[in-house]
């Protein structure tokens, strides 16, 4: 079970607005996301609250106080000064969100409102805020259903709080509810863009591998990359996708934990399965023609319309470099983009082997950036707002190329550049970072470079 670090966020309202910001696209923490000023507990907030005025003395020292220092430094705002001021009419403790057990980065966020007296021009540190502003919850909630909104569970949970009840100051249940005994948890973080994150096996550190569940009820309803680890978590994930009602099943990729019980749940729920041609050869010279289970087959390619997603076209997207036959999805608008394996949340992409290619590699992430996504989802990990881990992920492959060239002309082996370039790598993983540091030099060669 991993630590729980507490963390204060902060909901300031004048009459029926909030204050709300979008993180910066480059924050290692919900980049992108929609979010109240606030931040985890530091050591310094462990102090004494007897100098502060007696309405502060009655919530917990070591959140108070951070509450007063993280709006000092987001915001510039004196919590304490404009509570003596009386600009401050009152503030209000609206509860606490755990982060769920799935994750592992766990935060206990306690949520505080703050409720001015007057209208006061709020600003904050364009280092974390790419936007802010004042706003009404009826029309944060209404850019979230219009899939204009990246939000954690928590967040949106107390807005749609204040869309029924404008002047909430009583405790409510933040938390994100799942029984992790019967069903795998379901997070929507884009209305409509719905991530199962499945216990699979999956290359460590990963652990999970995200099954996307998209399209319109009225529309194909697309379970993307079923491939629950065993049995059990089979079960877990079936109960939730029976609730969804999925018409058909897509394949990203042929890479095992993308599609592990993929033919069993397509046969348990009589639907086809859905890929690209590429994906389909590999998958049958490595299992077999039994392995399909003689389910229909359908056939994708780049340009496609998979589905709608609210009212929008869904295209499919060939994304090879990790793998030949790769898939990604995306509405014409551009809104999201699930990129695969192109970036990981947790770990690092493999490129190589027969189906890589690090010159498509880098062309598939030139591709997506162009077209700038306003989030990206891989298929480990959390959606991403913006395309800067793409960005930063070419900025990073290309720095390793320059290594492997430069220790390619000074006469060094593979070996040796394993050693050197990916010294820190736990040594069950040598193997796939020495197949990135071939297809460097495969790149290299095609280029006329060595």
């Amino acid at each position: 079970m991993s630590k729980i670090i507490d963390a204060v966020s902060v909901v300031f309202s004048y009459k029926e607005k909030i204050f709300t910001i979008k993180r910066q696209n480059y924050l290692k923490a919900f980049p992108g996301y929609l979010a109240f000023p606030g931040g985890k507990v530091d050591k310094v907030d462990h102090s004494s609250t007897e100098h502060l005025p007696d309405h502060f003395k009655t919530f917990p020292a070591h959140l108070v106080n951070a509450m007063i220092r993280e709006v000092k430094e987001e915001m510039n705002f004196d919590v304490v000064r404009e509570f003596q001021n009386k600009t401050i009419d009152a503030i209000h403790y609206l509860g606490v969100a755990i982060t769920p057990d799935f994750n592992p980065v766990r935060f206990a966020t306690h949520f505080y409102r703050i409720n001015l007296a007057q209208d006061l021009p709020l600003e904050a540190n364009a280092d974390e805020a790419k936007e802010f502003g004042w706003y009404t919850p009826h029309h944060l909630h209404q850019n979230y259903l219009q899939g204009e909104t990246l939000v954690v569970p928590p967040i949106m949970k107390l807005i749609e709080h204040l869309v029924r009840e404008p002047h909430l100051n009583q405790i409510i249940d933040l938390d994100f509810h799942y029984d992790s005994n019967s069903e795998v948890p379901m997070i929507e973080s884009i209305i409509g863009l719905r991530q199962l994150p499945v216990l699979s096996n999956t290359l460590l550190p990963a652990t999970r591998t995200n099954c996307f569940v998209i399209g319109d009820k009225d529309s194909n309803v697309v379970a993307m990359d079923p491939s629950p680890k065993d049995l059990s978590e089979y079960s877990k994930m079936l109960s939730v996708l029976n609730k969804l009602g999925i018409n058909s099943i897509m394949l990203s990729h042929h890479h095992g934990d993308h599609n592990e019980f993929a033919p069993k749940l397509a046969k348990d729920l009589g639907l086809p399965l859905m890929m690209s041609h590429d994906t389909f050869s590999r998958l049958k010279n490595i299992h077999g023609e039994e392995w399909f289970l003689n389910q229909s087959i359908q056939f994708l390619k780049d340009g496609d319309v998979l589905t709608k997603w609210l009212g929008e076209d869904v295209l499919i997207h060939s994304i090879p470099g990790h793998d030949e036959g790769h898939l990604g999805l995306a509405p014409r608008s551009n809104k999201w983009f699930i990129v695969g394996d192109l970036f990981q949340g947790v770990g690092t992409v493999v490129i190589g082997g027969a189906e890589g290619s690090m010159k498509k590699y880098f062309s598939t992430l030139e591709k997506i950036i162009d077209l700038a996504p306003k989030a990206v989802f891989p298929s480990h990990g959390i959606g991403l707002g913006g395309t800067h881990i793409l960005e930063k992920t070419l900025e990073h492959r290309k720095m390793r190329e320059k290594q492997v060239l430069e220790m390619f002309q000074e006469g060094k082996s593979k070996e040796e550049m394993l050693a050197t370039i990916y010294f820190d790598v736990d040594p069950r993983l040598h193997k796939y970072a020495m197949a990135n540091i071939e297809s460097h030099l495969d790149k290299l060669r095609e280029e006329n470079k060595l």
